[in-house]
């Protein structure tokens, strides 16, 4: 009987989770998908379920899992992404990134085998340069209404590179910006989600602030493609390497394409920004292009086609 690799997947019935799961089974392994369901989606496990490669353990890893002989990969995406649902439940959301982390962490250790990390451009807060390489330290506000996220996981690097000086675990880190793609949830509070749901219902679109801050929008198989990628480089380099589209959009103009890809009659309306909310987004990929050989290859435009078509189908 042929013996295929064990991928462990924390977060994997999420957003990112789901096409990385989708990704890892294509390639052959045998994927299994760790979540508590708190922002995943049972949905994205019926999709899966259907392949004899997959399996889905609901678990928080908040408390150690110890019910594999054998892992050969980690994958740790666990930890609510959007505003909303990290401010939602705020010590959780720190618990999340430093207990959870940490666990994974030893579990990776008792396996000896590579650990993956998703961290995020938030590492960087609202960046005082543009675009942000991998050696800026970032901007951020430790008390913050954001704080938990933002330090959340600027603590699972540390503990990653920790790990990797003391105990030698073989650690990869990537911080992910600003992705989107099918399989968003409808009310995950993603700005790509929010303004395609209410564009798709020719609803107001919600702008906070002036609509001039930005972001880089990366379609989501260009971040597993980059992914697969890190996992895969030589045990003794651990990143951190910016995974993103340098495509820098302001919302306004985001809003704005929405509206004319999908047909809505929306119309604009603003809000008060949000605290400590970023003013500027964009990754360097300087680095990612050198080791990994990766650049995004979907541009915006297509890709949210691909994504309101989604969404048409789902609302």
């Amino acid at each position: 009987m042929k013996s295929h690799k064990t991928a462990l997947v924390a977060g994997g019935a999420g957003f990112i989770g789901f096409h990385l799961c989708r990704r890892l089974l294509d390639e052959g392994l045998e994927v299994v998908c760790l979540d508590n369901l708190q922002t995943g989606s049972l949905d994205n496990i019926q999709k899966l379920s259907g392949n004899p490669l997959f399996r889905f353990v609901n678990h928080d890893i908040l408390q150690p899992y110890s019910g594999l002989q054998r892992i050969d990969q980690i994958w740790n995406l666990a930890c609510p992404a959007s505003p909303p649902h990290y401010q939602r439940n705020p010590i959780n959301t720190t618990k999340t990134c430093v207990i959870g982390t940490l666990n994974l962490l030893e579990l990776a250790q008792m396996h000896g085998c590579p650990f993956l990390q998703a961290s995020t451009s938030e590492v960087y807060g609202d960046a005082a340069i543009n675009p942000q390489p991998e050696s800026y330290y970032g901007n951020v506000n430790p008390i913050g209404i954001r704080s938990c996220y933002d330090e959340g996981k600027r603590c699972t690097e540390i503990l990653c590179m920790d790990f990797f000086r003391q105990n030698r675990v073989n650690v990869k880190i990537v911080r992910i910006f600003n992705t989107y793609g099918p399989n968003m949830a409808v009310g995950d509070g993603r700005v790509v989600s929010n303004f395609i749901v209410q564009a798709l219902g020719n609803k107001p679109i919600t702008i906070y602030g002036d609509g001039s801050q930005t972001r880089s929008f990366m379609y989501v198989e260009d971040l597993v493609e980059g992914m697969m990628r890190m996992m895969d480089t030589p045990a003794g380099f651990t990143g951190p390497v910016n995974l993103g589209n340098p495509d820098e959009r302001s919302i306004k103009e985001l809003a704005s394409l929405i509206i004319r890809l999908s047909g809505s009659r929306s119309a604009l309306i603003y809000q008060p920004l949000p605290s400590d909310d970023p003013h500027r987004r964009q990754p360097d990929i300087t680095l990612a292009g050198k080791a990994l050989g990766w650049s995004p290859a979907v541009p915006l435009e297509d890709g949210l086609r691909r994504t309101i078509d989604y969404f048409k189908k789902s609302i």
